[in-house]
């Protein structure tokens, strides 16, 4: 760590850590207030999976070395990707 913390003047860590258990960001700079907006739903949907099928997830999931989400989003991405092409038209002509 090169120079000193600019608020607490510290010269190392442990320094900048001591400051901190005596200090909190109220006492420095500036307060403003400030406004915005939050959207707290929730980007995930929760289904309910069969055990059969949830031990089988676990299992691909570990041998392929990823979690069982990250598996489940490939698999089900890949089979909308395989419905929206069938409902596609086939603009292929043969010469």
């Amino acid at each position: 760590m090169s120079g000193k913390t600019s608020i607490s003047n510290a010269k190392s860590y442990k320094e900048i850590g001591e400051f901190w258990d005596e200090h909190d960001a109220t006492e420095v700079g500036e307060q403003t207030e400030v406004e915005f907006n939050v959207n707290i739903q929730s980007q995930r949907r929760y289904y309910p999976i069969d055990y059969q099928l949830s031990f089988k997830l676990k299992q691909e999931a570990k041998e392929h070395g990823i979690s069982e989400e990250t598996l489940l989003n490939l698999w089900l991405q890949e089979k909308i990707s395989l419905i929206e092409k069938s409902k596609k038209p086939n603009t292929y002509k043969a010469s």
